[in-house]
């Protein structure tokens, strides 16, 4: 796709502007590093839109400081005093989520994964983001805690102008095949290899 010229254009009855402005469920999966930043990185690009990001981790510790939570409730306080940007909610497992009124780190795992699916599901049938970004979702799928043909089905039937991004190694078949963008991050080298571990401001 040289220069953003698209190689084939379908018998889909849209227009250009149509097609342009599809909204899209984006897979960022594979066993290398920066699934998630890239999908912050899109996520930033929404808010600059002035877009609504809602920002849902499944896996990470709610004793893990991210530098990407720090910046986007920042510019979420930023939107809020200014107008400039968009809305930001960030929720992650472990901490409880924000419409919970269970402590998080007293329910069961698998439980809580469903239990965020679920309000994740309630907000795209209100089309209540215009960015959903559900970091390392595919660990919850893989280890079926929920239903990846459920996930599935919700997602591409999805109306409006919602994108969502799904981050995570080891991603479904299932949701790979219906995504719009599928990307696998591969290693070439690591830090790691070398026994140098990970240090703050790359990793977090």
């Amino acid at each position: 796709m040289p220069q953003g010229r698209v190689s084939t254009t379908p018998d889909d009855g849209l227009t250009t502007r149509q097609r342009r402005n599809r909204p899209l469920l984006v897979v960022h999966t594979g066993a290398m590093k920066g699934k998630s930043t890239a999908a912050f990185g899109m996520a930033l690009r929404g808010w600059n839109q002035g877009w609504s990001i809602g920002v849902f981790q499944f896996v990470k510790s709610a004793k893990w400081k991210v530098g990407e939570e720090e910046a986007f409730r920042a510019l979420g306080e930023v939107h809020e005093r200014t107008g400039q940007g968009g809305p930001v909610e960030w929720h992650k497992m472990g901490s409880g989520w924000s419409w919970s009124r269970k402590a998080g780190t007293e329910t069961d795992h698998a439980a809580d994964a469903a239990e965020g699916w679920a309000e994740i599901r309630r907000r795209i049938e209100r089309e209540e983001h215009q960015v959903y970004v559900l970091d390392e979702f595919t660990y919850p799928l893989k280890w079926g805690w929920i239903d990846v043909d459920e996930v599935v089905s919700v997602l591409t039937a999805r109306t409006g102008r919602q994108h969502v991004i799904v981050t995570g190694r080891d991603a479904p078949q299932a949701l790979v095949d219906a995504a719009d963008l599928v990307m696998e991050t591969t290693k070439v080298k690591h830090p790691m290899d070398a026994g140098q571990k990970g240090q703050r401001g790359i990793e977090w």
